[in-house]
C-alpha cells in the first residue's frame, strides 16, 4: 500500500491525538490506561521504553536534516572554555586593574589564568575563521555541502556556529542534557539546534555526514569524540575523512601517539589517519583536497 494511500484511507496522528482530547471526561477516559501511547509521557519515559526513545532521537535529527537539504558537514570539537580575543582581553584588564590595587598571591595566579585566556583566544578566532571559509566556499544558493556541525554549546562549538552565521550560511548544534545548565549558543540554525539525551546517539550524528572532523584543543569530550572517530576510521567502519589536529604543541603534550607506536598498540600507519594544523587557512587546504572543493585559497584573491 502506497504512503498516498495510506493517507486517504486512514487518519493521521495528528487527528487521532485531537480527537483523544475530545473525549467525553469519565472515569475511564481520565484514567492513564485510556491514553494514547504517543501521548503518554509516563509511558514513553519508563525503563523498558529505552530502545524507543533511542530509536527516536536517532529519526527526528536525521528527518530534520534531510527536510533542510543537509547533504554532508564538516565536524568541529573542542573545548567549552575558550573565549574570544575581545572578552578575553577585557577579562585581563579587568584582573590586571584588580591585581594593581591589591596585588598578592592569588591575585598572580587569576593573572595567569586570565593571560592563558588570552593566549588561547586564538583557537577561538581561528575556529570562527575556519568556519566562515567552509561556509562560504560550500554553501551557495540551495546547496548545503559541508555544513559546519558542533556540540552547540560555547567556546570553540560558539566560534564555529559563529563563523558560519556571520557568512549568512546554515550551521548545526547537537546539544546534550546535562546535569548543570546548558544553552544552546545563538548562532546555531534555529531548526537545526538539536538536544539529545544520549550520548552515543548525538556522536552518531556527528559522523553521519562528515567530510571532514576539525579538533582544537579540548578536555575529555573533545578527546572522546576524536579517539572514537579515529577508532571507527582505523577499523574502517566509515569512510576516511581528514582529521585535522589543530594546534601541534597541544596535542603532543596531551597525546603521544609515538609511544603507541612504540609499545606496539597502534600501527606507524596509523599515524597517518590524522594531520596537525596551525591555521584556519591551512585546515581548509586539507580539507578542500580531500574533497576536491577546488583551488586553493592561496589561489584565490579572495574568498
Amino acid at each position: 500500500m502506497s504512503k498516498n494511500t495510506q493517507k486517504k484511507i486512514f487518519p493521521s496522528a495528528h487527528e487521532d491525538a485531537a480527537a483523544s482530547r475530545r473525549a467525553v471526561s469519565t472515569r475511564q477516559t481520565e484514567s492513564p490506561a485510556y491514553r494514547l501511547a504517543f501521548l503518554d509521557d509516563d509511558f514513553i519515559l519508563q525503563e523498558e521504553l529505552r530502545p524507543v526513545r533511542l530509536q527516536l532521537e536517532l529519526l527526528k535529527p536525521e528527518l530534520l536534516m534531510q527536510k533542510n537539504n543537509i547533504e554532508s558537514t564538516v565536524v568541529i570539537f573542542g573545548s567549552a572554555r575558550f573565549l574570544d580575543r575581545k572578552t578575553a582581553q577585557e577579562h585581563l584588564d579587568r584582573i590586571q586593574k584588580m591585581a594593581d590595587k591589591k596585588p598578592g598571591p592569588s591575585m598572580e595566579i587569576s593573572l595567569s589564568k586570565a593571560r592563558r585566556a588570552v593566549a588561547s583566544s586564538r583557537y577561538y578566532e581561528e575556529a570562527r575563521k575556519l568556519a566562515a571559509i567552509i561556509s562560504r566556499r560550500c554553501q551557495t544558493g540551495d546547496k548545503n555541502t559541508h555544513v559546519i556541525i558542533t556540540g552547540g554549546g560555547p567556546g570553540i562549538m560558539e566560534a564555529a556556529n559563529r563563523g558560519a552565521d556571520e557568512t549568512m550560511a546554515k550551521s548545526i548544534g547537537l546539544n546534550i542534557v546535562l546535569p548543570h545548565e546548558q544553552a544552546p549558543n545563538t548562532y546555531i540554525t534555529p531548526e537545526l539546534c538539536f538536544q539529545f539525551h544520549y550520548f552515543a546517539i548525538r556522536k552518531m550524528h556527528f559522523l553521519i555526514r562528515a567530510r571532514a572532523l576539525v579538533a582544537f584543543p579540548g578536555g575529555f569530550g573533545t578527546l572522546d569524540e576524536l579517539f572514537e572517530a579515529l577508532t571507527l576510521i582505523q577499523t574502517q567502519r566509515i569512510k576516511p575523512m581528514p582529521v585535522l589536529l589543530f594546534g601541534r604543541e597541544f596535542w603532543h603534550r596531551i597525546v603521544n601517539f609515538e609511544a603507541l607506536v612504540e609499545e606496539g598498540t597502534i600501527s606507524a600507519d596509523d599515524l597517518n589517519l590524522f594531520n596537525y594544523v596551525e591555521t584556519a587557512e591551512e585546515a581548509w587546504e586539507h580539507i578542500a583536497r580531500f574533497n576536491d572543493l577546488g583551488e586553493p585559497l592561496k589561489n584565490q584573491q579572495s574568498l
